[in-house]
């Protein structure tokens, strides 16, 4: 049986890269990463720890955008575990970006991109 050892990366749909870079970059703190070869649609890579990463994908979204649930918990999201909640918290509200915490009494929040995709950013 195969043996699964990290996440790669994971894939969120955006509609304009440069706007979920101010979010994903200049708010969360993430790094891109210059390797992204051209793949014939915009998009960017962003680091996480060691070689996982976040893939923007530039690309017309087939999912719905509106009547998604309240809660990001409660929907498909991207879930990381950070250092420096507190900063992440300050950051959030300077860019006017709601978030609220999570409903397991963990120290966690949950916030939506700039084109609703879930982030779940925990405490570690």
């Amino acid at each position: 049986m195969a043996e699964y050892l990290q996440l790669q990366h994971a894939s969120v749909i955006v509609s304009d890269t440069r706007r979920s870079l101010e979010f994903y970059r200049d708010i969360l703190g993430l790094q891109v990463d210059a390797t992204r070869p051209e793949l014939g649609f915009p998009g960017a890579w962003l680091r996480i720890a060691g070689q996982q990463q976040i893939h923007l994908l530039e690309l017309p979204n087939p999912d719905p955008v509106g009547g998604r649930p309240e809660h990001p918990g409660r929907d498909r999201h991207l879930a990381l575990h950070v250092r420096g909640l507190n900063e992440l918290k300050r950051a959030l509200n300077q860019a006017g970006i709601a978030f609220t915490r999570s409903r397991s009494g963990r120290r966690a929040i949950f916030c939506r991109d700039p084109d609703g995709n879930g982030i779940e950013l925990i405490e570690r």
